[in-house]
């Protein structure tokens, strides 16, 4: 029963992932999603053998598109008109502006967005496991090549850019668990211009 109820929570913190805005709503990224304990064994020591990666119930790896191609942006192009069972003259104007925009654009720089917008459904996601009481950390610390590598994301033309290990954490074994959060006090954090 507990793994059917992780089960509905996952399904809704990928559900809000998903359900990002991302720009020009092209959702330039892929989630991979690990419960494989052997493949999350490989990943460990290249990143940093942090023993979350492992101990988690389920592996998020956020991975952005390597570039933005034509197929790519025509797929969502012609998704969206599929869906909406409708061309749109300015939708299809928006279209041609970004095939004459992005593919033309050097690979580090469009990777570079896409995993700007990768990070947007990471930030649904990890808001969203709160939500559900799941507990989650944001992970960066690893190597992405080592786990490209080991995932085959080259083969598929993306890159990863943020991990996000979930599930439940052992209270009597976490050390922060019982230690108060610490954040910049609003003033150091946040400025107002009126």
């Amino acid at each position: 029963m507990a793994k059917k109820y992780l089960k509905k929570k996952i399904d809704n913190i990928l559900e809000a992932a998903s359900l990002a805005p991302t720009s020009s709503g092209l959702q330039p990224f892929e989630i991979i999603v690990i419960t494989n304990q052997e493949l999350k064994e490989k990943i460990r020591p290249v990143a940093w053998n942090q023993s979350v990666i492992t101990d988690c119930s389920h592996l998020l790896v956020f991975a952005a598109w390597d570039t933005y191609t034509a197929d790519r942006i025509n797929y969502m192009f012609d998704l969206t008109n599929e869906v909406r069972g409708f061309k749109n003259e300015g939708w299809e104007n928006y279209r041609q502006m970004l095939l004459n925009s992005y593919p033309q654009k050097e690979a580090e720089e469009n990777f570079n967005h896409a995993a700007r917008q990768a990070y947007i459904a990471f930030s649904q996601a990890i808001a969203a496991a709160a939500f559900e009481g799941v507990d989650a950390t944001p992970l960066e610390g690893f190597d992405p090549a080592a786990v490209d590598e080991i995932l085959g994301l080259k083969e598929k033309g993306l890159m990863s850019c943020v991990m996000l290990p979930i599930g439940y954490r052992e209270a009597e074994k976490d050390w922060l668990v019982n230690l108060e959060k610490v954040r910049k006090p609003k003033d150091k954090l946040i400025t107002v211009m009126d």
